[in-house]
C-alpha cells in the first residue's frame, strides 16, 4: 500500500530525513514513533503530496506521490498534528464543506463516520474553534475520513488531548482498519506504540528500528533492573556515576538501569546507595518496554 525507498529532505544545512526506506501493508496500523524533530511531519507531508522530496521515491496505493499527486489526494485522509479545519465553521459547517471539496455528501459516506461523529451531534451547530482539544481531534479525524480514502495519515492526532479521549481515538483507529483502511499514525507516546500492528522507531530522520511492538520488545537483549529509592532525583545521578552501570534513566516511579556486560551486584550497589546516604531502596528485575527499547537504540546509535 505505501512504499518509500531512501526518501531524503534537508532544510537548509538540517538533515530532516536521511535515506528512509519502508513499506506499509494494506489494512495496517503503522506506527513512526519517535520525538519531536524526528522527522515525522516532514515524512507525513512528503507522502501526502505536500512536500517534495530532495531524493528517493515513495508510492502511496500504487500512485507516486509527485508524478500521480492529483489522484493520490483523492485516495488520502490526512489529518495534521496542528488542527487546520475552520475555526468560524461549524461542527457541521466543517464536515459539510469537506464533503464537499470530494465531491460527496456527509450522507454519502455517514457510516465511515458514524461511531465518531455520534460523540460531536450534541455540538454540531458550535463553532470548531469553541471545541474541546478532544473533541477538535474527533472531527478532524471525521473530516479526513467523509470521502472514503484508502489511506489515513494522522500525525501526532493525540498530542494535548486528555487520557480518555486518547484511548477512544485508538479504539476508533481498530474499528476503521477492521474495514480495510490503511492507516499510518505517528506518536511521540511510546505507550501507543503496541497499539500499532508494526512501527518504526525514529530519530533525527532515521528508523533505529522496524517491528511490532512484540518483535521490538523482544530484540532488547539486556537485563533491566527497576530501581527505587526516597530521594528519587540525587538516586538517578548517583546511579549513573557508579562504574557498574552502563545506562540509567527514569522511568515513572523508578529509574531502569542496565550494567556493562549485563553483570550487575546488587549487594555491592545498594551498599554503595547506602553509603551515600539513600534509603528505602528497591532493586527488582524489570520487564523491558518500548521505551527501554528506544532509549537503548539510541544510546548504541550514540557508541558507534
Amino acid at each position: 500500500m505505501i512504499e518509500v525507498a531512501d526518501l531524503t529532505r534537508r532544510f537548509g544545512g538540517v538533515q530532516a530525513l536521511g535515506g528512509l526506506s519502508f513499506a506499509v501493508k494494506e489494512g495496517e496500523i503503522f506506527g513512526l514513533i519517535g520525538p519531536d524533530g524526528a522527522g515525522k511531519t516532514t515524512l507525513f507531508r512528503i507522502l501526502a503530496t505536500l512536500l517534495l522530496a530532495d531524493s528517493g521515491s515513495a508510492t502511496v496505493d500504487g500512485l507516486d506521490v509527485v508524478r500521480d499527486y492529483r489522484e493520490l489526494r483523492r485516495r488520502l485522509g490526512y489529518m495534521p498534528g496542528r488542527f487546520s479545519l475552520y475555526q468560524d465553521l461549524s461542527v457541521q459547517e466543517n464536515l459539510a464543506f469537506f464533503a464537499a471539496v470530494f465531491g460527496t455528501t456527509i450522507a454519502a459516506n455517514y457510516h465511515l463516520v458514524k461511531d465518531i461523529y455520534q460523540q460531536l451531534e450534541p455540538f454540531k451547530h458550535r463553532r470548531a474553534g469553541a471545541l474541546s482539544g478532544g473533541m477538535k481531534q474527533k472531527l478532524a479525524l471525521c473530516c479526513a475520513l467523509i470521502h472514503k480514502p484508502r489511506v489515513l495519515f494522522l500525525d501526532e492526532p493525540t498530542t494535548g488531548v486528555d487520557p480518555v479521549s486518547r484511548r477512544e481515538l485508538w479504539d476508533m483507529l481498530g474499528r476503521l482498519k477492521a474495514q480495510g483502511l490503511t492507516i499510518l499514525v505517528s506518536t511521540p507516546y511510546m505507550d501507543e506504540a503496541a497499539l500499532c500492528d508494526r512501527m518504526a522507531l525514529m530519530q533525527h530522520g532515521r528508523f533505529l528500528r522496524v517491528d511490532s511492538p512484540a518483535g521490538i520488545v523482544a530484540g532488547f537483549g539486556r537485563r533491566l533492573w527497576a530501581v527505587r529509592g526516597a530521594k528519587m532525583s540525587r538516586l538517578l545521578s548517583d546511579l549513573r556515576a557508579y562504574p557498574a552501570v552502563r545506562s540509567c534513566f527514569a522511568f515513572g516511579d523508578s529509574h531502569h538501569l542496565t550494567a556493562h556486560g549485563d553483570a550487575l551486584d546488587l549487594d555491592a550497589l545498594r551498599a554503595h546507595l547506602e553509603g551515600l546516604g539513600h534509603s528505602d531502596l528497591t532493586l527488582t528485575p524489570a520487564a523491558p518496554g518500548i521505551e527501554d527499547c528506544f532509549m537503548e537504540l539510541l544510546q548504541e546509535g550514540e557508541a558507534q
